[in-house]
């Protein structure tokens, strides 16, 4: 089959992205006058469109692929990580958000601030920004090589340039103009754009399999198990109620990515239903993906393939978008996956630039000038977005030239780096809630003790290979320990 773009596909490309610059415009029409209207939509967020958005950034472009490849290699435990997350949002609906509300917080580090100083949500702060700058341009890099591949078919650094310099005016288009009310809107937008792409692969694979015992394949297969009883399974049943579990918490309640649009509802009881509706919107489209996997499974049985484009490993959804989808399909999906990218994307330009203009520059500004006004603030928090359009490219790039010269798993470690981040989050922002103990000094030694115990629990660095979910458990332990020896 000729794996190139038809005129079809292309046409389908260009809607979308036309789609795109309407819908950017439309929503960026009402006039922004302060920072705190562009990073918290005045409070005046609606919950569905809230928790649609929640969906939406949860589900990245290394999702849209990846979701296909575990269930294709493994099973369906992977839905058990949803579940994890859907008791993660209950818990940071009864602890986390009734304070962020009580003290109007714009950003989540904020409430370090009213409990151990200022010093404490700057510290924070600076930790999320060098992590989210890490991880999400890894993700950037991830997203641009899946769409050089399909739209170029090949990953060479021309194209890799012009789809991750695609991927990121797709995002600014939203966020620079409108702030996080554009994006919460168009994130619907994105959503049902790649989940349409999932319902569309999902009915054609199944209609290709006519007259093929897909249930009972599965089966003889052991490919329809959904819950992991063992130890030391990627999602068993301990590490969803330890370490994962603690990552979702983490991922909701304490990273501004997500929680920055938690924060532009009504009230806190608008907050915690759009949290849970987004897990239980979240957990049939997994499902999908997931079944995608299974059917290409079926699919591929018997069938010798080789996951590889170009020296770069590949996922058994990219390998059939390449190889096996009829045109209009392959351009759809494209879309489907641009979408996927995007919805995490451009949430994490605004929540990056949410924490360094409300949590780091504007203290430091009014201090020193406390009579500058709204405007100027606006202006700063639209030249962050920018700021960090540019360090995600960047990184991007750099993801682009290390995976190819070098051993070390840059890209792995980026892609966890959050989690590393999360360990010291985790234990300061346990021992403030949960606590009367540690102090200003401490913080920073909490969140960098959690940050390096995770580090050396990798294999890559002393040869220690215990799994993630104790490594965070042991890190999130670790970092609270430290903080809770002191007084307040």
């Amino acid at each position: 089959m000729d794996s190139r773009f038809s005129s079809l596909d292309w046409a389908i490309f260009l809607a979308y992205f036309l789609i795109l610059a309407l819908s950017s415009y439309l929503f960026s029409r009402k006039k922004i006058t302060s920072s705190e209207e562009f990073f918290g939509a005045s409070n005046s967020m609606p919950m569905f469109a809230v928790a649609i958005s929640l969906l939406a950034t949860s589900q990245s472009a290394a999702t849209f692929l990846g979701v296909p490849e575990f269930a294709y290699s493994n099973n369906f435990t992977l839905i058990g990580f949803y579940f994890a997350s859907l008791l993660a949002v209950f818990f940071v609906a009864k602890f986390f958000v009734p304070k962020f509300y009580a003290i109007k917080a714009l950003t989540v580090y904020e409430l370090l601030e009213h409990r151990y100083g200022e010093s404490a949500k700057k510290q924070a702060g600076v930790m999320f920004l060098v992590g989210r700058v890490m991880a999400s341009g890894a993700r950037l890099y991830i997203a641009a090589l899946a769409i050089s591949m399909i739209l170029f078919l090949d990953i060479s650094f021309s194209h890799m340039l012009l789809s991750i310099f695609l991927l990121i005016i797709g995002a600014l288009a939203y966020t620079y103009f409108g702030g996080v009310k554009s994006v919460i809107y168009s994130d619907i937008i994105q959503a049902l754009t790649y989940v349409s792409a999932g319902v569309l692969v999902f009915f054609f694979l199944y209609t290709s399999l006519d007259g093929v015992n897909i249930l009972q394949t599965l089966q003889s297969h052991s490919k329809l198990e959904f819950i992991d009883t063992s130890l030391d399974g990627k999602f068993s049943v301990v590490g969803l109620l330890s370490g994962w579990l603690l990552l979702n918490i983490a991922a909701f309640g304490l990273d501004q990515d997500m929680t920055q649009r938690v924060l532009t509802c009504k009230n806190a009881n608008e907050a915690n239903k759009s949290l849970i509706l987004s897990i239980l919107l979240t957990i049939p489209i997994v499902l999908l993906f997931l079944g995608i996997g299974a059917l290409l499974f079926v699919y591929y049985q018997n069938t010798p393939i080789e996951q590889n484009f170009s020296g770069e490993k590949i996922t058994i959804f990219m390998y059939y978008i390449l190889n096996e989808m009829p045109e209009g399909l392959r351009g759809f999906v494209t879309v489907g996956a641009i979408a996927a990218a995007l919805s995490s994307t451009n949430s994490v330009l605004g929540a990056m630039a949410s924490v360094a203009v409300e949590d780091l520059y504007k203290p430091y500004k009014l201090q020193k000038s406390p009579t500058t006004n709204d405007a100027h603030f606006l202006s700063a928090s639209r030249v962050a977005v920018l700021l960090f359009a540019l360090l995600l490219s960047l990184m991007a790039i750099l993801s682009f030239f290390w995976q190819r010269y070098s051993d070390l798993p840059l890209i792995s470690f980026a892609l966890g780096v959050m989690a590393f981040a999360y360990s010291g989050l985790l234990g300061v922002f346990f021992a403030a809630i949960f606590t009367s103990r540690g102090n200003t000094k401490m913080v920073p030694i909490s969140l960098l003790s959690g940050f390096f115990t995770v580090l050396a629990l990798q294999p890559y660095t002393f040869g220690i290979d215990i799994g993630f979910a104790w490594q965070i458990t042991l890190g999130t332990l670790v970092s609270f320990i430290i903080l809770t020896q002191t007084m307040q």
